[in-house]
């Protein structure tokens, strides 16, 4: 009989996946909502100007950057360039960044940040080569990608993070939230959902089936809400792992990398415990060497792995592509 030391409990679980995210998510657009309305106040009282006098494109430093960059991202999603003046493929992409800024009409404000000016918020950022694109959200960080690209990429990339905004944040930008002059500043505040706050706490009182019942239960009435889908990918992963013994799984899954249970129970540890390209290479993998319902099995169990990360995290969109060429 194993010992409860040896067994993983679900608080650890929560804070090595940060399984927290879904509702620092509802928190992060509630905050964003309050400050909307206090800038749609301080504008109708001329105390400071509307979103839509801000400029698109500005170049930001160590000193403005919690103004212009965080505090704004409350209002309207801001991608952040990450460039240097001798830095060949930046000076390609930012022209196209500033472009689709202008051509995006506030629906997304780009910050440029020169990373030899200012080296402390690219430490802070992790940044390991340039170009590097990220983008901030109601405060918080949205991975995009590094290196050049193609325009057509870019503006898919782009769209893809107004619609995160949109459906995570409630933030939708200059041209479809804001400057609506009078109509605009009067509009109500959307009232918290209590379906999807009573599946919230029960996955931050640890009541997994609870808080898996509570996601279905929001995703039956609104089968696209991101939210409850994130919540509960989260929700039921913590439930397969939660009785599992480490140490016992990965022996199991190094013996025999055709045992594909195994490899799934493996990989639920790997996501867990943050080792996130290793569970998705980890699923990958078996796809690749099994067929017929073991194949169907582990790209079902990489597919939900996928929920749990995000559909426009990097590491997910990496792992889609990797999938795809061992399937087709």
């Amino acid at each position: 009989m194993q010992s409860r030391n040896s067994r993983l409990n679900s608080s650890a679980l929560r804070g090595a996946v940060d399984l927290a995210a879904v509702k620092a998510a509802g928190e992060a657009a509630q905050k964003a909502e309050q400050t909307r309305a206090e800038r749609a106040r301080q504008a109708a009282a001329g105390e400071g100007p509307a979103l839509a006098e801000y400029p698109l494109v500005l170049d930001v430093t160590e000193e403005t950057f919690e103004v212009e960059v965080v505090q704004r991202s409350a209002e309207v999603p801001v991608v952040v360039d990450f460039w240097a003046e001798w830095c060949g493929p930046c000076k390609q992409l930012s022209p196209v960044l500033e472009r689709l800024a202008e051509e995006y009409a506030g629906r997304i404000v780009l910050a440029k940040i020169d990373v030899d000016a200012n080296q402390l918020i690219a430490q802070q950022f992790g940044i390991q080569g340039i170009p590097a694109v990220m983008a901030v959200v109601a405060g918080q960080l949205v991975p995009l990608f590094q290196g050049a690209e193609t325009e057509a990429n870019v503006r898919k990339i782009l769209d893809q993070l107004i619609s995160v905004a949109e459906q995570r944040f409630g933030i939708v930008g200059g041209a479809a939230g804001v400057g609506g002059g009078e109509g605009a500043a009067a509009e109500p505040r959307v009232p918290a959902d209590p379906a999807l706050e009573a599946a919230h706490d029960a996955l931050d009182r640890g009541d997994l089936a609870g808080a898996v019942r509570a996601y279905q239960n929001v995703l039956s009435d609104r089968p696209g809400h991101v939210e409850a889908k994130l919540g509960l990918a989260q929700a039921q992963l913590l439930q397969r792992v939660e009785q599992l013994d480490p140490q016992q799984v990965r022996a199991e899954a190094a013996a025999d990398p055709k045992d594909v249970p195994a490899q799934l129970r493996a990989a639920d540890l790997d996501l867990v415990g943050g080792h996130v390209e290793d569970a998705f290479g980890r699923l990958v993998d078996t796809v690749a060497r099994t067929f017929g319902e073991d194949r169907d099995a582990a790209r079902l169990r990489l597919l939900e792995l996928f929920e749990v990360i995000g559909p426009e995290d990097p590491r997910t969109v990496a792992a889609r592509q990797a999938l795809a060429r061992v399937l087709f």
